[in-house]
C-alpha cells in the first residue's frame, strides 16, 4: 500500500485510531471517507478536516453496510482502500450464561463486520489497478486477555482470516494487510485512555504510518509495543506473557 495518492474508506472513524489514522493517511494525500453510527460526529469530522468526506454506516448491520458501500463506489468510484477498523470489547464473565449477549454482539461486529465490508467491495477492489484491504486484529489475536474472552477470539479470527484471503488474493490486484495494535489509548474500553500501560495514540499512529511507508508490501504491521504480546509463542515464553498481560493490565486491547 502506498501511503499517498490513494482513495480510502475507514468504517468507525469517528474516533480513536481509526480517526487518528484518518487524518494522518488524508495529510499524506490521500482521498479519506470515514464512516460510522453517529451522524454529528461524522458532521463534526467533515467541518474540521474539509476534504474529509463521511457516510454512515453501522457495521453490525448488514443492510448499512450494503448501502453505505454501495454509496461510497458511487461517490467515489476510485476507492481503492478498506480499512475494516470497527470493532467493540467489552468484559465477559464466562462462569454465568450472562455472556451470550455481549459474545454475540462482539463476533457480530468484529468478525462478521470485516466480512461483510470485503463482500461487499471485493468485486469493485479487484476492478482497481491497485487496492488494499487493511483488517484490523489485536495483540490480544496471539496472548488472551482473562476478562475478554468473545474480543479476543473475534482478533483471532481477523488474523487467521487474512492468511487465508491474502493466499486467495495472491494472483489479484489487492494487496492484504493486517494491523495489529497493542493498548492503545483509546475510550474503546473504559479507563483504557489513562491506562499506563496504554501506548499513546498519536505515538501509535505515527509509528503505523512510518511502517506502511517504509514497508507498503508487509503483511503485518506491528509497532514494537505489540511484539511482546504478537511473538510470545514463537519466543517460548508464552505462559509468562499472558501472565504478565493479566496481572498489569486489566484493559488490554
Amino acid at each position: 500500500m502506498d501511503i499517498t495518492g490513494n482513495t480510502v474508506f475507514i468504517p468507525g472513524a469517528t474516533s480513536g485510531i481509526g480517526l487518528a489514522l484518518a487524518l494522518r493517511l488524508h495529510e499524506r494525500g490521500n482521498t479519506v471517507i470515514v464512516g460510522g453510527r453517529r451522524t454529528a460526529l461524522l458532521e463534526q469530522i467533515v467541518a474540521e478536516h474539509p476534504g474529509i468526506d463521511a457516510v454512515q454506516i453501522d457495521t453490525a448491520d448488514a443492510e448499512s453496510i450494503q448501502a453505505a458501500t454501495k454509496q461510497v463506489v458511487t461517490e467515489h468510484p476510485d476507492l481503492d482502500v478498506l480499512v475494516a477498523m470497527a470493532g467493540i470489547m467489552q468484559p465477559e464473565d464466562w462462569t454465568t450464561p450472562g455472556f451470550l449477549d455481549s459474545a454475540e454482539r462482539t463476533v457480530t461486529t468484529n468478525v462478521l463486520g470485516p466480512i461483510r465490508l470485503i463482500a461487499a467491495l471485493i468485486e469493485h477492489l479487484q476492478s482497481r489497478p491497485h487496492a488494499t484491504i487493511v483488517t484490523v486484529s489485536s495483540g490480544l489475536a496471539f496472548a488472551p486477555l482473562a476478562a475478554t474472552p468473545s474480543y479476543n477470539a473475534s482478533k483471532a479470527a481477523i488474523h487467521l482470516l487474512s492468511e487465508s484471503i491474502r493466499l486467495q488474493l495472491a494472483g489479484t490486484s489487492v494487496q492484504v494487510m493486517e494491523l495489529e495494535p497493542p493498548s492503545v489509548a483509546t475510550d474503546l474500553v473504559p479507563g483504557q485512555r489513562e491506562s499506563a500501560f496504554a501506548m499513546p495514540l498519536d505515538d501509535f499512529a505515527d509509528e503505523v504510518m512510518g511502517l506502511i511507508e517504509a514497508n507498503p508490501d508487509a503483511r503485518e504491521i506491528q509497532v514494537e509495543n505489540v511484539k511482546f504480546l504478537r511473538y510470545g509463542e514463537a519466543r517460548g515464553d508464552y505462559d509468562q506473557v499472558v501472565a504478565t498481560l493479566n496481572r498489569l493490565d486489566p484493559h488490554g486491547k
